[in-house]
């Protein structure tokens, strides 16, 4: 099956340090590869996988699930500390879920997290029905593309297929569950205005993580898909400030 423009997976061999970029649901790496581009250009060695069931049509991600999707982004981790002397993680919404919950559960393997508006749980009333709707109706309406700045566009599904979203729903459950595993330094970036997911998740994660070293950015000129938004250009100064502070820091400790 043909990959949507820009679905195709990323990797650059740079430094001793690696950084896993994850995207969202029904999203794709279009959606975050200005964010890894900008990583690979400072010199660090990254990886930004392709979510199975991703970029291609709706009716290929029905067929999935979360298991599959963290599998892919467990494997890529693996991969960079392969590598690698100190790996990071980061993500978008879903993409965000998926390195909290690597943190959670690989430890010192992760030196840090950094998120843009990410996932906690699945909101509205239909989300409570959907282990009976997803049976009756494949497919909702889409969420791509929740973005600010004019002519930006986020490549990814029109259709939400309905197992898949269970499914979705499911692991952010048991990603909460896991948040007070996560203890290690975390930046956490959100949009005030996110019309896929709101505030509240966020306020949740920074609640229940263990983790000392916190930082909270908001981006007050983007909506959800903010890494292609007004407030791009400051997640990527951020995070580089972020990952340049603990590599620093490590180093300094080594003597």
């Amino acid at each position: 099956m043909p990959l949507l423009p820009g679905a195709e997976p990323f990797r650059h061999e740079g430094g001793e340090v690696g950084v896993l970029v994850c995207h969202g649901f029904t999203g794709s790496p279009q959606s975050v590869r200005p964010w890894a581009d900008d990583l690979a250009a400072r010199g660090f060695t990254v990886s930004l996988p392709l979510l199975p069931g991703h970029g291609t049509r709706w009716q290929d991600m029905q067929i999935t699930g979360w298991q599959d999707w963290y599998a892919e982004v467990d494997r890529e981790l693996w991969g960079l500390r392969e590598r690698c002397e100190q790996v990071f993680v980061c993500g978008l919404s879903m993409g965000g879920a998926l390195a909290l919950r690597l943190a959670a559960r690989h430890g010192d393997a992760v030196s840090g997290v950094a998120v843009v508006n990410p996932a906690n749980k699945v909101h509205g009333q239909a989300a409570k029905a959907l282990p009976l709707l997803r049976h009756v109706i494949p497919t909702a309406a889409g969420i791509a593309s929740d973005i600010a700045k004019p002519g930006a566009e986020e490549v990814g599904y029109d259709r939400v297929p309905l197992h898949a979203a269970h499914s979705f729903r499911n692991f952010l459950r048991l990603v909460d569950r896991e948040l007070p595993q996560v203890t290690q330094p975390l930046l956490l970036m959100h949009s005030p205005e996110d019309h896929v997911v709101p505030p509240a998740d966020s306020a949740r994660i920074l609640a229940r993580v263990s983790s000392r070293d916190v930082t909270e950015r908001l981006l007050e000129r983007s909506y959800h898909v903010a890494t292609l938004d007004h407030d791009a250009p400051a997640i990527f100064e951020d995070t580089y400030a972020f990952i340049s502070r603990l590599t620093a820091r490590r180093a300094a400790s080594r003597g």
